[in-house]
């Protein structure tokens, strides 16, 4: 019995040993998983402490992203701005282009109604005169033509004032412009990021536009329309031209006009060429301008007074047999007054008038322009010469080729000692 306890007694430990084996078995499989933990914590504890050990790399990295952050944000902010002016442009645009429709019409309308009424009231007065007697009939005309000729000669007025063909055509330039300054911005967008300068160049030049061709039309807002003498219109702001820099040597200035495009031959090329374009194309447009505005002056002064004299006229006509000379002077001012103010307002002289401002305007900007860039003596902050010179050959009409036969000929005259005027007449 006592053999047989003990060897059940052994068979008992020896199940529980293999139990106990059993059982403990998934607990040593779970220990390699946890040594990854251990070390990741050891391992971050330890990059703290290296961090903790190098302050002045943390305050650095720190700084740094800190800047970034700025900029950033300066960036942001500098393209919130410019797109709102994007916005502002766009609306521009817009509103332009329907009050120059507006004011087209008026033109239009106001011609139509002054010769209609002027006709009408011509003829009342010569069938007041051919009717006999000196009844009702005869007296109703009178009157009626009366009024009809003071109607027409207010209405003329206005219209000689404010000279809506004229008004029609600053309109257009006015969109003609911020398209292209809207044109601009959205380059300037798309190739790189705004600057603080670009936004304040804009807005610059939605300021100088909205000086040059203003909306309103009260509050002394109005253009001149009858100035003292022909003056080209100005759209742009002043250009800030850079004063050169001291201490270059003039071997290191001709290294730098090598580069970017620019060289000696494109200088003298384009200075020749706004030198031509001063003294032709600048004092023709000056000449035909004065010309223009003599004439639209002429025109405005003659309508009215021709006007008024048959609005006296037509007062004192009465039977063709008592007197003659009434009617005939009220048929024959009203209708020179008509057949002037279509002249005036259907041939739109102040039109014409206006786009000569504009073209003279257009080569005083180049010229500026060109001026401008060449007093600029670093040559990396100009723009690329090649690209420029094209601008300027496509804004006068002409191609790269004939603009430096144009530069070449007038240098070869001067130095003949060829008057300009007899040049350009052999040029153009």
């Amino acid at each position: 019995m006592t053999s047989l306890q003990i060897s059940f007694i052994c068979l008992s430990s020896s199940f529980s040993l293999k139990r106990t084996h059993a059982t403990n078995v998934p607990k040593f499989r779970r220990m390699p998983l946890l040594v990854p933990k251990i070390s990741t914590k050891k391992s971050f504890h330890e990059s703290n402490n290296s961090r903790d050990t190098n302050p002045l790399e943390v305050n650095v990295t720190q700084k740094i992203l800190h800047d970034e952050d700025i900029h950033n944000l300066n960036i942001l902010n500098t393209k919130t701005r410019i797109y709102s002016i994007l916005e502002l442009v766009t609306d521009r645009v817009e509103m332009h282009h329907n009050v120059g429709e507006q004011r087209d019409n008026w033109n239009t309308l106001l011609l139509n109604s002054i010769n209609m009424i002027t006709l009408t009231a011509t003829t009342m007065s010569g069938l007041a005169a051919a009717c006999p007697g000196s009844g009702a009939p005869p007296l109703s005309l009178k009157l009626s033509s009366t009024l009809l000729f003071c109607a027409a000669t207010g209405l003329l007025l206005v219209m000689n004032k404010i000279q809506p063909s004229q008004l029609a055509e600053e309109q257009r330039n006015a969109t003609r412009l911020f398209k292209c300054l809207n044109t601009k911005i959205e380059t300037t967008i798309a190739l790189r990021n705004p600057t603080e300068e670009d936004v304040n160049d804009v807005i610059e030049k939605v300021l100088a536009l909205d000086r040059a061709y203003p909306l309103p039309l009260l509050g002394g807002a109005m253009l001149e329309k009858f100035p003292e003498k022909f003056e080209p219109v100005v759209w742009w702001p002043n250009n800030k031209t850079s004063q050169p820099h001291e201490g270059k040597a003039k071997s290191e200035k001709m290294e730098q006009e090598l580069m970017n495009g620019w060289s000696e031959e494109l200088e003298m090329e384009l200075r020749e060429v706004v030198e031509v374009t001063k003294r032709k194309d600048v004092e023709d447009y000056e000449r035909l301008g004065n010309m223009a505005l003599k004439i639209n002056k002429s025109l405005a002064i003659i309508g009215p007074l021709l006007m008024g004299i048959a609005t006296i006229g037509s007062v004192f006509v009465d039977n063709i047999g008592s007197s003659s000379w009434a009617y005939l002077v009220t048929l024959l001012a009203g209708s020179s007054a008509a057949v002037v103010n279509s002249f005036e307002h259907g041939g739109q002289v102040g039109m014409v008038f206006e786009m000569y401002r504009y073209c003279g305007g257009f080569l005083r900007l180049l010229e500026e322009t060109v001026e401008a860039t060449l007093e600029e003596k670093d040559v990396e902050k100009r723009e690329n010469g090649e690209v420029f010179e094209n601008k300027v050959a496509m804004q006068l009409g002409r191609s790269g080729l004939q603009l430096r036969e144009l530069a070449s000929k007038s240098a070869s005259y001067r130095r003949d000692g060829i008057a300009m005027d007899e040049f350009a007449s052999k040029l153009f």
